[in-house]
C-alpha cells in the first residue's frame, strides 16, 4: 500500500467487471481479507492529523481558554477540571453537528466532498427523515428553512455554550473547594438540549449524527443534577454505552466483524496476521479461534467485566488497571479506522474514562453508593436503559444507536440492485454529493477502477452476517443480477443525506420513498433488500425486498445460523429462505425475471 497511490485488488477491470456478481465478490472478500478498502496511507494520515490537530488540541484550546485556565500544554492543571470535560462533550456534539467527526472523509464513503452533514442539512429541498409519523408538525420528507434554522440553532447553541467563561456552582465548591473554573452555565445548555430534540423530532439523521443518544443525557445531567450526583450520573452512562455495546455482542454476529476489522487496520502490517482471523484463507473466510478469541474474550468480555470493575472498584490499583484496559480498547478500535469511523468517539470515552475513575475515584465519595438518593440512582439507571432494552427485544422501533449496538454485527442493512444506468437516476435527487462511483472518478480514478472500487465495499458486506442473506434474496428474486450495479446502502445513503453510521434505519423504505420522489424510477429499476436487526430471543432476521416504484413487495426472514456459516460469495447458493408474505402488484419485477437477461454483460453494462 502507497503512501498516495490506493492498493488495488489484483484484477484486471473490464475482465474482472464481466465476471458474474458472485463470482466478483468472492475475489473481493478473499482481496478485503489480506489488503482491507486498500486506501492510500494518505488517507489515513488526514484522519490521524484531523483527530490530533483539529479535535484534540482544538478542543483542548478551547475549552482551556475560555474556562480561564493555564495554556493547553499544563495538561497536569486541567485534565480533572470539570469544565474541560463539560466543554469536550460540548465540542464533541460541535463537530458531530457540523459532519466532521464521524462519518466523515473517503472511509466512510465522502471523497469529493469529504464533508457531508452541514452541507446537507442547512440546504433547502434535502431529505429528512422523522423518526415517526404520530409526532404532529413534522409530515413531509424535505427539509425546509424552518428546519435549517432549527439547525443553525443548535449550532449556535453549542457553540455560546462552548466559548462562555464557568459559573459558579455551589454543589462543586463543597465538592472540590479550591476549583475555581466553575461549570458551564446550565442555563446556556437548555437551548442545545431543546432545539438538539426538536432537529431530532423532524429529522433522526442529525439527532443520530450529534450522537444524542449519548451526548444528550450528559447534557441533562449537566443541567439538573448537583456536582456529585452529575459525576456518579455521568459514570453511569459510560458503563451503560459499554455494557451495552458489550452485552450486544453476545450471539453468532461479531466473531464475523472482527475479521474485516482487523483487515482493514493499517496499523496491522503482517498479512499472515490478518490471514490468521479466517478459519482457510482464502477457501473458507469465516473466522477462525483467533477471530473468536479477539471478539468474545478481546471485545465482549472487556466491555461487560471492565466497566462493571469501574462503576465498583474502590481499590486504587485495581481501578487504575482497568482504566488502562479501556483506554487501550478504544486507541485500538481507532487504529482498526473502521468504516464509519468514529475516532473522535473513543478519543473522548478514552478521556472521559481517565477523568470520571481516576479523576474523581469512588474511594473518593464518586462512587454508585455515594448518590444522594437511592430513587434518583434506580430512575438514572431505568432511564438509561430504557432504551437499549426496548431497542434490543424491538429493533424495528429504535436505532441501533440508542439500543447501543455499536459496531456488533448485528445490524439493519441494504443493498440496492439498479438496472445498467438506472443509479444515474439518483442524480435527479436534491443532495449536495454526486454518487460514489462519479466522486471517486472525479478524485482521479479510471472510471472502471471507480467501479471495481466500489464493489469493494459491496463485497465487505458479504463478509458480515447480514450480507450472506441480502444477497441470498437478491439471487432468489432478480434473475438479471450479474448484469445489475449492486450498491452498498449504507455509501448510497450518504451520498442522499450526507451521514451514514452503520443504521440502516436510515435507509429504510421512507428513505427509498423520499429518493423516488425525485428520482422517479420504473418498475424494476431500483430494487432493495433491506434488513432488520435481529432481536433478542429470536433466531431469524426479517427481510424486505422494496421497488422503489412499487414500494414492500415481499417480506421474509432467514435463520442468523444458516447466514454465518456460510461463505461470502454464496459457493452453495442462497440461504434457505422463508417468504412470509408478497404482494399481487409485484408484475413488473416478475416480467423482468421472464426476460432473463444475459448474464454476462457485467456491471458496467
Amino acid at each position: 500500500m502507497g503512501f498516495i497511490e490506493p492498493d488495488l485488488p489484483a484484477v484486471e477491470p473490464e475482465q474482472f467487471l464481466r465476471l458474474p456478481l458472485m463470482e466478483r465478490m468472492r475475489i473481493l472478500a478473499v482481496n478485503w481479507a489480506e489488503h482491507g478498502f486498500g486506501s492510500p496511507r494518505m488517507v489515513h494520515t488526514i484522519y490521524i492529523l484531523k483527530l490530533i490537530v483539529l479535535y484534540a488540541l482544538g478542543g483542548i484550546v478551547v475549552a482551556t481558554t475560555t474556562s480561564h485556565l493555564p495554556a493547553f500544554w499544563h495538561v497536569s492543571q486541567w485534565w480533572n477540571q470539570p469544565i474541560v470535560y463539560q466543554k469536550a462533550i460540548l465540542w464533541t456534539v460541535l463537530l458531530e453537528s457540523i459532519g466532521i467527526a464521524g462519518s466523515w472523509g473517503p472511509l466512510a464513503g465522502k471523497v469529493k466532498p469529504m464533508t457531508g452533514g452541514i452541507l446537507f442539512w442547512a440546504r433547502p429541498r434535502t431529505i429528512r427523515l422523522r423518526p415517526w409519523a404520530w409526532v404532529p408538525f413534522t409530515a413531509g420528507d424535505r427539509r425546509g428553512w424552518f428546519d435549517i434554522t432549527l439547525y443553525a440553532g443548535l449550532l449556535v447553541g453549542v457553540i455560546v455554550a462552548l466559548v462562555s467563561p464557568g459559573v459558579h456552582s455551589d454543589s462543586l465548591s463543597a465538592a472540590v473547594p479550591d476549583n475555581t473554573s466553575g461549570l458551564v452555565n446550565p442555563v446556556l445548555l437548555i437551548a442545545p438540549i431543546v432545539l438538539l430534540i426538536l432537529n431530532g423530532l423532524r429529522d433522526k439523521t442529525i439527532f443520530l449524527g450529534a450522537r444524542g443518544e449519548q451526548y444528550l443525557p450528559a447534557l441533562f445531567f449537566f443541567v439538573v443534577l448537583p456536582f456529585v450526583d452529575m459525576i456518579i450520573a455521568l459514570k453511569l452512562l459510560i458503563v451503560v454505552v459499554w455494557v451495552g455495546a458489550g452485552v450486544s455482542k453476545f450471539g453468532k454476529h461479531f466473531a464475523l466483524v472482527v475479521p474485516p476489522m482487523v483487515s482493514n487496520s493499517p496499523s496491522v502490517p503482517f498479512t499472515w496476521f490478518k490471514r490468521a482471523h479466517y478459519r482457510d484463507f482464502p477457501r473458507d473466510l469465516r473466522p477462525s479461534r483467533i477471530a473468536d478469541v479477539m471478539a468474545h474474550v478481546g471485545g465482549t468480555t472487556v466491555e461487560v467485566i471492565t466497566p462493571l470493575v469501574l462503576l465498583f472498584s474502590t481499590n486504587r490499583w485495581l481501578t487504575l488497571a482497568a482504566v488502562a484496559v479501556m483506554v487501550v480498547f478504544h486507541l485500538f478500535i481507532v487504529s482498526t479506522f473502521p468504516l464509519a469511523v468514529p475516532l473522535e468517539w473513543n478519543v473522548l470515552f478514552a478521556y472521559a474514562t481517565v477523568f470520571l475513575f481516576l479523576g474523581f475515584p469512588n474511594w473518593q465519595g464518586y462512587g454508585l453508593f455515594d448518590i444522594s438518593s437511592p430513587w434518583l440512582a434506580a430512575a438514572l439507571i431505568a432511564g438509561l436503559l430504557f432504551f437499549p432494552i426496548l431497542g434490543n427485544f424491538r429493533p424495528d422501533k429504535v436505532s441501533f444507536l440508542p439500543s447501543m449496538r455499536q459496531y456488533a454485527g448485528n445490524w439493519a442493512s441494504a443493498v440496492w440492485a439498479f438496472t445498467p444506468g438506472a443509479e444515474g437516476k439518483l442524480d435527479r435527487v436534491t443532495r449536495t454529493a454526486k454518487n460514489q462511483v462519479d466522486q471517486f472518478v472525479e478524485f482521479g480514478y479510471e472510471p472502471q477502477w471507480a467501479e471495481v472500487t466500489m464493489q469493494q465495499v459491496t463485497a465487505w458486506r458479504t463478509m458480515h452476517s447480514q450480507g450472506r442473506g441480502l444477497f441470498s434474496v437478491l439471487l432468489k428474486n432478480l434473475p438479471d443480477i450479474d448484469s445489475r450495479t449492486v450498491r452498498e446502502g449504507e455509501f448510497l445513503c450518504n451520498s442522499v443525506i450526507g451521514f451514514n453510521f452503520g443504521d440502516g434505519h436510515l435507509h429504510n423504505a421512507d428513505f427509498i420513498a423520499a429518493v423516488q420522489r425525485e428520482a422517479c424510477f420504473e418498475p424494476g429499476e431500483a430494487v432493495v433488500v433491506w434488513v432488520e436487526s435481529q432481536a433478542w430471543g429470536s433466531a431469524v432476521q426479517h427481510y424486505q425486498v422494496i421497488d422503489a416504484a412499487l414500494g414492500v413487495i415481499e417480506r421474509g426472514t432467514w435463520r442468523v445460523a444458516d447466514a454465518v456459516a456460510e461463505q461470502p460469495w454464496l459457493p452453495n447458493g442462497p440461504i434457505p429462505l422463508t417468504v412470509t408474505w408478497t404482494t399481487p402488484n409485484a408484475r413488473p419485477v416478475a416480467e423482468m425475471r421472464d426476460r432473463r437477461q444475459d448474464h454476462g454483460h457485467g456491471a458496467l453494462a
